[in-house]
């Protein structure tokens, strides 16, 4: 119990202090007029209070994320609790404020323009492509469990549940911003909040004892911790997957200083979430064994709902239920919404319609295949999204390290958290069952071998911008 408390703890000061050197590192500035004033169309740039984006946020990069993807960490043990804390102060929530803040920066713009613009034209071309089969991965695999659910509790078929679904999907990814997702989005973001603090205080005054930290495994698989927990808890310590969900807020930003409240704030509340459901997976089953054999019994919605209907009684039950239906959705209508406007940036060029049908034309060619996957087995869905989620974390993270170069600031704050998910990405294709499913000593070399050329990049880098910065210098004394 002190390991949790003391995690809860260290996230809020992560925000209180790292937040605030992160942001001095980007360098604020709220005179500069954001996108949600500059651009305003009344669709996707729009003017919101920072609450209202900091909960749109929370949801859009939550939903089951941090609950599904804690419980399944939870089998590795407490060590998941100092993944989930490290990876929150230092990777998530720097990966998110950069994320927000170059597209506010950047007029609004999507995640693979901004990556255009630090890592070159081959680059844009190679994440957008990844970028759109993520969203609809996402948005697929957030249609299908909760269509499978609402079947099994109602009379509609799984097929019937799936189309009203992805009705409510297109509506909300071409009406505005501020009909659906600023109206309900904040309320739904409260209840995430207010269901995880709720499983929380029952958890502490329950007969059941929070395990403290430990650097062994308690995997009953004895799958490896190392790369597989980075990729299994990605919602609530680090997620590609936000830095598609950002623009949609920093078009909606007052000022520059709200970025810190919503981008890192949003991110450290996920991990606080994260940290919850890990704690409540990892001691209400009485270990790590009887968390698999109930994982296998009824998957994470089946322990989501035990945990809730057994901590919270009938009510816990209920909202069990609504969030298992209901967080997910909302994850996936953005996710839809997010595709379609990366869509749109990367036609401008070509497409010269605008307003309502624009809209509708992008929607279409991302819909059509996010409903077919839908059809398809979740799991096999899920497996891919781990993988591609946190490549386009990587990603992010070298993108923001090479603003940070180019403007001669503070650049390790990104760099080495980017480094540190290349090691991941990187071990973890070779050794997984949905990549090459090699030797896992063998996968570690191969892993390492590339970590270190990208390290080599890197500091070619470094050297490349500091001689850069020289020449600058010599030619202005000049």
């Amino acid at each position: 119990m002190v390991t949790f408390l003391g995690s809860i703890v260290l996230l809020v000061a992560g925000y209180a202090t790292y937040s605030k050197l992160v942001e001095k590192i980007f360098g604020i500035n709220d005179s500069i007029p954001t996108p949600a004033y500059t651009e305003n169309d009344g669709m996707d740039y729009a003017p919101m209070s920072w609450w209202k984006g900091s909960l749109i946020q929370l949801l859009n990069i939550a939903g089951l994320g941090p609950i599904f993807g804690a419980i399944m960490g939870a089998l590795y043990g407490p060590v998941a609790f100092i993944w989930i804390v490290a990876g929150s102060i230092f990777a998530g929530a720097v990966h998110d404020y950069f994320s927000g803040m170059l597209s506010l920066r950047h007029k609004g713009e999507q995640f693979p323009s901004i990556v255009g613009r630090y890592l070159g034209k081959p680059a844009k071309t190679a994440i957008n492509i990844f970028s759109i089969l993520l969203m609809v991965l996402v948005a697929a695999a957030f249609t299908a469990g909760p269509a499978q659910l609402i079947s099994s509790l109602t009379p509609l078929s799984f097929m019937a549940s799936l189309f009203i679904i992805f009705a409510y999907f297109i509506l909300a990814a071409v009406l505005p911003v501020n009909r659906i997702i600023g109206k309900i989005y904040p309320f739904l973001g409260a209840i995430l909040i207010f269901m995880a603090v709720s499983i929380a205080v029952a958890l502490l005054f329950s007969e059941k004892s929070i395990p403290n930290v430990t650097l062994s495994n308690y995997h009953p698989g004895e799958l490896p911790i190392w790369p597989l927990l980075m990729v299994t808890i990605s919602c609530g310590a680090i997620s590609g997957f936000h830095s598609t969900q950002s623009p949609i807020v920093s078009r909606t930003l007052k000022k520059e200083s709200d970025g810190r409240k919503v981008f890192y704030g949003a991110m450290i509340g996920e991990g606080i979430i994260a940290l919850i459901w890990a704690a409540a997976g990892m001691t209400f089953f009485g270990g790590t064994g009887g968390l698999q054999e109930a994982l296998a019994a009824g998957g994470p919605a089946g322990v989501v709902n035990e945990i809730s209907s057994s901590l919270l009684g009938t009510f816990g039950g209920i909202l069990a239920i609504f969030g298992v239906i209901i967080l997910p959705i909302t994850t996936g209508d953005t996710a839809l919404r997010s595709s379609r406007m990366m869509l749109a940036e990367s036609l401008s060029s070509f497409m010269k319609i605008d307003g309502r049908w624009k809209v509708v034309i992008t929607t279409l060619p991302v819909a059509l295949p996010t409903l077919y996957l839908a059809t398809i087995d979740y799991s096999f869905l899920w497996r891919y999204v781990g993988w591609t989620n946190q490549v386009t974390a990587a990603v992010m993270l070298w993108t923001a390290t090479m603003y940070l170069l180019k403007n001669k600031k503070f650049h390790w704050i990104c760099g080495v958290p980017a480094l540190f998910m290349t090691g991941v990405v990187s071990t973890y294709i070779f050794y997984a069952p949905e990549g090459f499913q090699m030797d896992y000593q063998l996968s570690m070399i191969i892993g390492s071998v590339i970590t270190l050329a990208i390290a080599v990049w890197y500091v070619y880098q470094i050297i490349k911008h500091r001689q850069l910065g020289k020449n600058s210098t010599s030619l202005t004394a000049a």
